[in-house]
């Protein structure tokens, strides 16, 4: 009797059976999480996972596998960044940061509260400056006063909000804010151009930055914040001289930057990956966080115009457009979450690195 034989189109569909009651079986007896649900079918097939798979353990016990938590708080944390990171325009501000030319770092912002929030091992070095662009912090290094120097290897998270005033967003607003006749006019979406350019710039400057203080922190998770939607989806009237058209262009410009920031993130986290290092660079949206709460509503968690020392002509201050106590909360809020779930992938750090940061070799760091 002669044998019937087996067709590819057979073989394939028997391969992917057996696949498929495999994972029926992972399913059964693995409790059902992302993260028990990847291990196992990991373990069984060792493809398809990402991170340093095999990292944890491995021969060597080189590398650590760690939750989300405990691999942005086993050292210190570094705030970094513009004055949306410094919480200008949300009061109470630390003293000694105050002033012309000052830093204008809040006890309401954000990194204050993450810090709250947290258990972390080492301690808060709160550096976001007001004004602060992402270029000049490249300039500034090796001045011994630069934000990413502060950055150190036994840092574990790093907070960083930056971009605003590389585009030169206060001088778009000016523009935008004080123009006559204060009238519907391109005076304001006439910019595009310009900003569009400054972006690009941008671009490159920020690739840079990050790869800077991976540099000093390869084990810290670096979580990047974007900017805040300012006005409503739908604006229904003027906000002093914007139009409706002007606002809808400044929500998109944030929109676009933001995506900007974000795609630049995922670039990073990917080459991170690929090349089973340790760390992490994740990026969190806070476009939507001020929901219902924009420019010109009831309860705003923005700062509409503050106008400065008329006396010496319009100008525009510049806590002006900027999240007040309950904006960073909400912004804290987004960052927390992020936090706590981490990137959709494992999370590893160097082992001999985690087990050596104890007390007294973290508030070094900051000495």
């Amino acid at each position: 009797m002669r044998i019937p034989d087996f067709s590819r189109r057979t073989l394939i569909l028997g391969t992917a059976a057996a696949t498929l009651v495999m994972v029926l079986l992972v399913a059964l007896v693995v409790p059902p999480t992302r993260d028990g649900v990847l291990d196992a079918w990991c373990d069984l097939t060792e493809a398809g996972c990402p991170g340093p798979r095999g990292a944890e353990p491995d021969a060597s016990g080189r590398l650590l596998r760690m939750p989300p938590e405990e691999a942005a708080t086993w050292g210190n944390y570094v705030a970094l960044g513009d004055s949306y990171a410094a919480g200008d325009g949300a009061g109470d501000y630390i003293p000694d940061t105050v002033g012309d030319g000052g830093c204008w770092r809040s006890s309401n912002a954000y990194p204050e509260k993450i810090v709250e929030e947290n258990d972390f091992a080492g301690e808060l070095g709160f550096f976001a400056c007001s004004g602060r662009k992402g270029s000049a912090m490249l300039e500034s290094l090796g001045s011994g006063d630069a934000q990413v120097e502060q950055v150190t290897r036994y840092t574990s998270l790093v907070t960083i909000g930056v971009g605003g005033n590389d585009l030169g967003f206060s001088s778009v607003l000016q523009t935008c804010m004080v123009r006559v006749p204060l009238l519907e006019s391109s005076a304001c979406v006439g910019q595009e151009d310009d900003l569009s350019e400054r972006m690009d710039t941008f671009e490159e400057t920020f690739e840079e930055l990050l790869a800077e203080i991976r540099g000093r922190a390869p084990d810290a998770r670096i979580i990047v914040t974007g900017y805040p939607r300012l006005f409503p989806v739908e604006p229904q009237s003027m906000y002093y001289t914007l139009t409706t058209n002007d606002q809808l262009w400044l929500n998109e410009m944030t929109q676009r930057f933001n995506k900007q920031l974000k795609d630049t993130v995922a670039e990073a986290d990917a080459d991170i990956v690929g090349d089973d290092e340790t760390g992490s660079v994740e990026f969190v949206e806070v476009y939507t966080a001020l929901n219902g709460h924009e420019i010109s509503a009831e309860e705003a968690w923005i700062n509409g115009v503050v106008w400065r020392d008329l006396r010496n002509g319009v100008t525009v201050d510049r806590s002006t457009f900027h999240p007040n106590a309950d904006g960073q909360t909400a912004v804290g809020d987004r960052v927390q979450q992020q936090l706590e779930d981490g990137p959709e992938r494992p999370l590893y750090a160097t082992r001999a690195l985690v087990e050596s940061a104890n007390p007294e070799v973290l508030a070094s760091e900051f000495e």
